[in-house]
């Protein structure tokens, strides 16, 4: 029967029909087809290929079986790691998003029977960590990588170290403790006195809280102020401004003094020069004596 054209209807139909997921009884896992239905996989029985391919199984049906194990092996667990990771998740979940792959490997074809069965040797084997509870088994993937387990040394080192500054912490404070106690004995105090006590209460009372502070009975002493000294100050002060002003106008004086002595020296040596004749005047005197 020859195949429809493409997109033609009878070729979008035998699409719609072939899409998602289909009856598992009419997959062949040695020819890795899937059938829509019984004619079809009886057909596919019948047909040469198959036949060919179902020699080479009975040849070595082992080697198969090993290599399709394997195959669902990788592909589960690379599911496991990357969608979940390290967190705790329901095994026939995660098996729910293997099989929504068309092209999965069946688990009919691999040794074991069933998931619980592929679940419970991982567990073993030291891959995945399994818990069983009343729905069933919880599944959660083990990191070993080279990187993860560097972190992972990392992260108890800072929890190693961590202990430590606890540890050295809580040591101190027992000396703190100690040394408390000990300076409590020799003044005196007893342990009954530093004890903390709980709070009891008798009934439904309220409780009631005095947060009052004792007032202080140590008074200053005020200096005393008398009219004497008060007198004394003002006069100190009235005599200290008189004596400024003794000196302002003492300063002032010498000034003018300075300034009328210049001024008389200047007017002297005006009438000396004035009174001194030169020896043009002389002859002149001695002209009008003669006429």
């Amino acid at each position: 029967m020859a195949k429809a054209e493409f997109m033609s209807p009878k070729d979008i139909a035998n699409r719609m029909k072939a899409k998602g997921l289909q009856k598992l009884k009419f997959y062949c896992q040695a020819c890795q087809r899937q059938m829509r239905d019984e004619n079809g996989f009886k057909c596919h029985i019948m047909s040469e290929s198959h036949q060919r391919q179902m020699l080479l199984v009975a040849d070595n049906p082992g080697r198969f079986v090993f290599n399709f194990s394997q195959e669902f092996k990788k592909d589960f667990l690379n599911l496991l790691s990357r969608r979940h990771g390290t967190k705790r998740v329901f095994a026939n979940k995660v098996y729910q998003e293997y099989i929504s792959d068309k092209s999965h490997t069946h688990m009919n074809a691999t040794k074991w029977n069933t998931l619980s069965e592929f679940c419970k040797q991982m567990g073993r084997e030291g891959i995945l960590r399994v818990d069983e509870t009343e729905r069933g088994l919880h599944i959660a993937w083990v990191d070993n990588s080279p990187k993860a387990l560097a972190k992972q040394a990392a992260i108890q080192k800072m929890d190693r170290v961590k202990k430590d500054d606890e540890e050295r912490d809580l040591q101190l404070l027992k000396e703190q403790i100690e040394k408390a106690s000990k300076q409590a004995e020799e003044k005196g105090i007893s342990a009954a006195e530093t004890e903390a006590t709980e709070l009891k209460r008798e009934g439904e009372q309220p409780i009631k809280l005095n947060l009052s502070l004792k007032s202080a009975t140590v008074t200053a002493e005020a200096p005393v102020s008398t009219g004497s000294k008060m007198m004394l100050g003002g006069m100190k002060k009235r005599t200290g401004l008189s004596a400024l002003a003794k000196k302002a106008s003492s300063s002032n004086n010498s000034g003018s003094s300075n300034n009328s002595g210049m001024k008389v020296g200047g007017m002297m040596t005006m009438t000396k020069r004035k009174s001194s004749p030169t020896a043009s005047d002389e002859k002149d005197s001695s002209k009008k004596i003669k006429i």
